[in-house]
């Protein structure tokens, strides 16, 4: 095709057997598709929706972030242990936050996995029990709930972590055995933007924070500089010097299922992206100064039986790493995208086997 043609694909996002990993379908590009869909160019008529306003420039300080959002994180812990030793802190399994005045707390899954009975503390020695409303292990999230007045929970601000940058700093709370919160501090290290290439069907975009994240803090909040969560944090492979976030944009769509369905299921197409700015766009001459640029498709998903192409030529922009020469996706289901998170919510409200319909600038 020509340089700027946009071209409508349509691939079937890969249908999940419980416990068994994704068994994938696709359509090719080219040619017959099944009978009923077709290969058509058409205009490069999108147009990009503005993205979100991000938070005023000037950020709180650490105290401030401290002292507005630590009533809101817990210490979770194994009753059982709690109950035999009589102390506070016994069976402390990590932290967790509050996220609604309903009670509802997000930890993460490996740190009550496993845990028949879990108690929360917030601080002091008064501890309750916890319902555990559902765990999805592909992602390492868990909801909890427990039974206590609304005015005695401090819900925490949700952000948006498809803005989080390297060098944005950040804070990590917890609630140690010892029942003091403690904040490490510290700046975003990486970030991975990839929208859903893993094989379990789960975002691989996450956060990583030279932040100390052990035992203590994983499951607790990451919070950026506005008071805001960013991330759930997870020692599972910060080895005690650093850690990395589930970012919480993929943490809302799913602890929404959780508190619906008390399960989980995941959709994917099986891509890495990152997003188009206008300064690549201009730099390098892409048919689209907007949308997200194909840099991996991973083998035997959705995305490749739909023949999309990554990027093949590596370049270099103010110091990042980008492989252009690939597809550019402009609009999912008609819906422009500007942003890695919003192909992202367009995938996550699908069902394994639903259709995807994708809009893509190539040449």
């Amino acid at each position: 095709m020509q340089q700027g043609d946009l071209i409508r694909a349509a691939s079937w996002i890969g249908a999940a057997a419980v416990g068994a990993g994704l068994a994938l379908t696709g359509a090719a590009l080219t040619g017959h598709l099944d009978g009923s869909t077709t290969v058509q160019e058409i205009s490069a008529t999108t147009t990009p929706t503005t993205p979100p306003a991000k938070p005023a420039a000037n950020g709180l300080s650490v105290e401030e972030i401290y002292r507005l959002d630590s009533p809101g994180v817990v210490q979770i812990s194994d009753a059982r242990a709690t109950q035999t030793s009589g102390q506070a802190g016994s069976g402390a399994l990590g932290s967790g936050f509050v996220i609604d005045k309903a009670g509802h707390i997000v930890t993460s899954d490996h740190v009550v996995s496993g845990v028949p009975t879990l108690r929360v503390r917030f601080s002091g020695n008064d501890a309750l029990e916890a319902t555990l409303v559902g765990r999805d292990p592909a992602t390492d999230i868990a909801v909890l709930q427990v039974e206590a007045h609304s005015r005695s929970l401090t819900p925490l601000p949700l952000g948006d972590s498809d803005g989080v940058q390297v060098g944005d700093q950040v804070v990590a709370i917890g609630n140690t055995m010892s029942l003091d919160r403690t904040a490490n501090v510290g700046v975003v290290s990486a970030v991975q933007h990839g929208v859903d290439a893993g094989a379990s069907g789960v975002s691989q975009h996450v956060i990583q924070t030279d932040a100390m994240i052990d035992g203590t803090n994983t499951g607790g909040p990451l919070i950026n500089s506005h008071g805001q969560v960013i991330g759930v944090s997870s020692d599972q492979a910060g080895g005690g010097t650093g850690g990395f976030a589930i970012p919480i944009d993929l943490v809302k769509s799913v602890v929404a299922q959780l508190l619906t369905n008390g399960s989980v299921h995941h959709a994917y197409l099986g891509i890495d992206a990152v997003p188009v700015s206008t300064s690549l766009a201009h730099s390098f001459a892409l048919p689209s100064s907007y949308g997200l640029l194909v840099e991996h498709v991973t083998p035997g998903t959705a995305a490749a039986s739909a023949g999309l192409h990554a990027g093949t030529t590596p370049v270099i922009l103010a110091g990042e790493t980008y492989r252009i020469g690939g597809d550019i996706i402009v609009a999912a289901d008609g819906k422009p995208i500007t942003s890695v998170s919003g192909l992202r919510d367009v995938i996550q409200a699908k069902k394994p086997g639903d259709s995807l319909k994708l809009e893509l600038g190539r040449g």
